[in-house]
Parts: C-alpha cells; structure tokens; sequence
C-alpha cells in the first residue's frame, strides 16, 4: 500500500509548495522509491484550459492530453516522469463528477453534501493513483492557502484520511512564511503560528513545517517554532531563497526533509541518494563557458509564468551546452519595422512563443521576417510556427493578405486554417488537438539531425494547422516540411533549407524537457545560437585588430 504526504501551505501564495513537493519527491526518488506527485486545486474551473496565462500562468499539457496546472511541468522535470489527468484535480471537476453521479441516481435520492459526497469524492481520487500506479509514495499538493473558503473541502479530506489511514501511512507537510522585518531587524514567527494554528482549527495537525524565509534560521528560533506549533524541533525546515528552484532539493536534502519524512511514515532502512546527474547539470548550470542572448517574443511577458516551461527548457539546453542562456524579453505588440533592428540586432537568437488571439501576431511576422532575413537562428512554436508560414506566405510567395483564419476568418489566403474535426466544435473547454502525437521525420533535414530518427513523438494544444493547399508552392521556394502527422497529413515541422537555423513546429517541445532529457530541439537552437555569437565575436576581434593596424 502507498503512503501518502500532503503539501499545505500558509501565509500567502507563491510560496513555492510546488517545489518543496517536487524537491522532497526528487529525493525519495533518488533513494531508489517509486514516487508520483498530485495536485489539487480549489479554482471551480474543470482545468485550466480556459483560463488566460495572465490568470494562471501556462496551461501544462500531459501526455494524455490532460490540461493542467503549471506545477505539474516541475513535477515532471524534477522527476523525469510522465504525468497524467489523475495527477491534477480542481473542485470544478470534484463537482461536476458528484452532479452528474446524482444525476444518474447514484446516491438514492439522499441529500447530497459537501460532508461526506464531496469529500468523499475527493478522498477517493487523493487516493486513486496511490491504488492503481503502484507507487510506494504519493505526494499530494493542496492548492491556495490554508483559510481560503474554496480549499476547506480538500483540508477536511485531508483531515478524514488522516483518520482513516494508519498513523504511519499518512503526514502533512506545512509550507509556511518567516518575513524578516527591515525595521526591527528580526524574524517574525507570528504568521507561521497563526497558519498552524488554522490548519489545526479546521482539523489537520502538521507533522513538519517548512519554513520559508530570506535569513537563516537561529536554533531559539527553530525551538520557537516547533514549541508554538506542536512539532518536533528538528521538524523546522529553513527553506531559504535560491539562485535556481533546482538547488532546492539539495538544500532539502541538507535539512534531512526526506529522512523525517521517511522516519515518520516508519521507513527505517533506504539507501543513500543517488544525485550524480543532478549535482552534474547544477555544476554545469553554475560555471557556463559562453553567453548567448535569446529573444523571447511574446505577448504575455509581464507574467513569466506564462512561458514557464520555454525558460526551463532554456536552463535545461543551456546547462547541456555549458552556456548561460540570457532570455531578452520583447514584447510582440510594441514591435514594427521602424523598431525591429533596433531591439533585435543584439541577439543570438529569436523564440517566437505559442499564444491564442490576433493581438501581437503582427510584430511576431515582424520579427519573423527579421530573422529570415537576417539568418539569425530562429525557434517558432505552434503559433510562432504558423505565423512563420503567414511571413513566408507574404514576403516570399507574394501573398500580401496571407494570414491565419483564428486572426483573419475572412483571408483570401488561409496559410493557417482550422482543422476539419474543430470546425463543428461549438465548447471551448478541453476540444483542442491535445497531448501526444505522432510525427514522422524526413531524412537529411534540420529535423532529423536533431532528433536522429524517423518517428517522435510531441505534446500539442491546438485548433489550426498548416492549409495544406499551400505546401508545393512552399517547398518550391524553400520552406520544406520536414515533420509531418503519419496519419493526417498534418505539417508538424517546418524548415528553411538555406539557413543556419530556421524551424518552426506546431507542437510543444518544452513540456517534455527535463534535467536529465533536455528537449532535442532547444539544445540544438542554443548550440546555433552559440555558434553565431563565437562568429560575432571572432569578426568583431577582426576588426578591432585592423584598426590597430592601420
């Protein structure tokens, strides 16, 4: 039977319980468990999909083609494991599988209650994955803060299984906040004592607390805490800040947060854990050799979360290539042909990012034209994939109106069209072409050096495709396709040939990479990258010293 640990946390948001949780499952991992990670948000959305990425960041797709919460990309790239629907939860779809029970007359026309219906239905998928992937340890985040009214159901669950399991097979785990006050130059404990002190009202106990905080914790300061919140005092956690979320789990491992746990879930013998790779990919990430500048052109760039898993991927190629990947943010709306040299002249290379919405798309054709041009090493996705071919369409074939019918239905050039299974789709939640997807290589192109085989498989979230109608006159002048759907026809890569790199791809390579699998297609773009800055600087050294000379 697995043991369970809940992730709760106090205070405030964005405290980082997703990577407390991903940290402390990495550890268990390393030492040779078999370990899963679940989340459970209290939004009354069914998932995410709807929600724009100013709300809630970037919608994480799975495998499965489940539409998640961002967290679960660092659970998959801590744990170098595939995720799946059962992994993310919301109270959403807690009710709308309780009212269509009672809609069916499952429950015999009793009166149906948050106690016990929809608890119980929460309890049972906290516990479904424990049953059915025969993992020794689930690890289970509980959105929100403890004392928001949307997350009580899930504490009260938490609750009942804490009740209900035996007292070894279950602990929780507090994540909570020790602001430092500038003024009195102190630590303040007071926020962390009234967090636990409402977890315990509603009926939950922590068994560790971990605590984050700017400054160290004292030893008076640990036995505080543990005194006024009813823990152990080697069950204070320092969960200080870091350079990177991936030191995170060696700094757990320094405060023993995987031993206790295992301790109090009564593992006595694991073995010592195996972090080779990890402690190799942090030396690498700490100590680069070279630089290289990407611009990231996006519409959503106030919200970094927005493009969580494109700036992991970049961490993960630029540690694989020992370089420091600078992201230059620019903002696709405020870009035009007057300003393009100027914001773009500097870089090494262009990321076009995914996006929904004709607002930007305009100075992502821009920037696109600019790199054409330019040969500077050029990345699309999905939508910067299909606004590649809308550039291409107008400065090379000659398609002055070109354009996507998501941003222009009436186009008399439909380069981008919607796909036929979408068009009689009226709901817009979960109805996009999502997750896993064949892609069948062509041989001696960009696309299959990179991945080095004929068939891949990539994760999509999308309604358009590439209007095949257009293909011929496409690879007649140059833009081939160089991945395309075995089944449908779909183009799912495309590349121009006489270019250093230029390569657009309708799916989401960045949900895939992890530290120890980066996504082949971000370490090849900073390795292009990589190479222009070296011939930038070997010309510019060139000419320095001619002047010298002369």
């Amino acid at each position: 039977m697995a043991k369970y640990i809940f992730v709760t946390g106090g205070v405030t948001s964005s405290l980082g319980k997703g990577i407390i949780a991903a940290s402390l499952a990495k550890l268990l991992q390393a030492r040779g468990f078999k370990v899963t990670i679940q989340k459970f948000d209290p939004y009354i959305n069914v998932d995410p999909g709807t929600l724009n990425p100013y709300e809630h960041g970037e919608c994480y797709v799975t495998e499965d083609g489940a539409e998640t919460d961002l967290d679960l990309g660092h659970y998959e790239r801590f744990l170098n494991i595939h995720t799946s629907q059962l992994n993310n939860v919301t109270t959403g779809r807690i009710y709308q599988t309780v009212i269509n029970k009672e809609r069916e007359g499952a429950y015999l026309g009793k009166t149906v209650q948050v106690i016990p219906h929809i608890t119980d239905e929460i309890k049972r998928r906290m516990l479904l994955i424990g049953k059915e992937g025969g993992y020794d340890i689930v690890i289970t985040e509980i959105g929100g803060t403890v004392g928001d009214i949307e997350s009580l159901p899930f504490v009260e669950a938490v609750r009942q299984i804490q009740w209900e399991l035996p007292e070894e097979d279950c602990l929780v785990v507090h994540l909570t906040l020790i602001p430092y006050l500038k003024a009195a130059k102190e630590l303040k404990t007071k926020p962390t004592q009234h967090s636990v002190k409402l977890l315990s009202q509603e009926g939950v106990h922590p068994d560790i607390i971990v605590c984050r905080t700017e400054r160290s914790l004292s030893k008076e300061l640990r036995r505080k805490i543990a005194l006024f919140c009813n823990v152990r005092e080697d069950a204070v956690i320092e969960a200080s800040d870091a350079s990177t979320i991936y030191e995170v789990p060696l700094m757990m491992l320094k405060e023993k947060l995987d031993v206790i746990c295992l301790k109090k879930l009564n593992v006595t013998i694991f073995p010592d854990p195996d972090l080779k790779e990890w402690k190799l990919f942090l030396d690498k990430l700490k100590h680069p050799k070279s630089v290289v500048n990407i611009g990231l052109i996006g519409k959503y760039i106030e919200l970094q979360d927005a493009y969580k898993s494109i700036l992991e991927s970049f961490i993960h190629a630029g540690a694989m290539n020992e370089c420091k990947v600078n992201v230059v943010n620019v903002h696709s709306e405020h870009l035009d042909d007057q300003n393009v040299e100027e914001k773009l002249k500097e870089l090494d290379g262009l990321l076009v990012a995914p996006g929904f919405g004709n607002r930007g798309t305009e100075g992502k054709i821009t920037a696109i034209r600019y790199a054409r041009e330019n040969h500077l090493p050029f990345f699309g996705i999905c939508l910067g994939m299909q606004m590649a071919c809308v550039e291409f369409a107008r400065n090379v074939l000659g398609h002055q109106q070109a354009h996507s019918v998501e941003m222009d239905d009436k186009t008399p050039e439909p380069v981008i069209d919607m796909m036929e299974e979408q068009k009689k789709i009226t709901n817009k939640g979960g109805t996009m072409r999502l997750g896993a997807y064949d892609c069948a290589i062509q041989e001696q192109t960009l696309a299959h050096g990179i991945y080095g085989q004929t068939l891949i498989q990539e994760r999509h979230r999308h309604r358009y495709e590439f209007n095949n109608r257009y293909l011929t006159a496409f690879e007649e002048h140059g833009m081939i396709a160089s991945g395309k759907n075995p089944d449908s026809g779909l183009v799912e890569m495309i590349e121009i040939k006489d270019h250093p790199f230029f390569i657009g791809v309708q799916f989401h390579p960045e949900l895939k990479s992890t530290v120890e699998r980066p996504a082949p297609l971000f370490v090849h773009f900073i390795q292009a990258a990589k190479a222009r800055a070296h011939q930038k600087q070997k010309t510019e050294a060139g000419a320095l010293a001619a002047a010298a000379r002369s």
